[in-house]
């Protein structure tokens, strides 16, 4: 049975575990969010919002905790400089999991691990959106502008049409 076992192995050793949730978790700080399997997503989370709540500490001794886990003085420093203190009034629930679907090469369940409040997904479609909005309004300005004016010859070329 599995009672109060909270370690995801992902059919890793720990060593290969740890470097693993170390990669990604530097890699969502850095880029705010990451895409990967909706496993890994899951333990990452985990690990990320244990090192967030380090940074809302701010402490030397949290510091060097977080750099013992993610081993990159940049990723510890933008943690605690930058992303932390967003938070500082947050009591939990830092980062989402967006369930993308499969993949295409072997079928793997899909996610995107983002930061909370650091939502770039959405901000691609809404760019998406602002760019067709843009395009039909240039069409309605194109059907909208009056004709260039003719010569008088044309015009009474028109005329005698009619």
């Amino acid at each position: 049975m599995r009672h109060r076992r909270t370690v995801v192995k992902l059919n890793r050793t720990a060593s290969h575990r740890k470097a693993l949730m170390a990669n990604l978790s530097c890699a969502l700080f850095e880029r705010k969010h990451i895409e990967t399997t909706e496993a890994k997503a899951k333990a990452t989370r985990q690990f990320a919002e244990k090192l967030i709540t380090l940074g809302k500490k701010g402490t030397v001794h949290a510091r060097r905790i977080a750099y013992k886990h993610m081993r990159q003085k940049e990723t510890v420093q933008i943690l605690f400089d930058d992303i932390a203190p967003q938070y500082s009034e947050r009591p939990g629930g830092y980062t989402r999991v967006v369930k993308l679907g499969q993949r295409q090469g072997d079928g793997a369940s899909m996610a995107i691990l983002e930061l909370v409040g650091f939502e770039t997904a959405t901000k691609k479609k809404k760019q998406k959106d602002d760019k067709k909005a843009e395009a039909a309004k240039k069409k309605s300005d194109k059907k909208a502008e009056p004709e260039p004016k003719k010569k008088e010859s044309e015009k009474k070329f028109d005329e005698k049409k009619k």
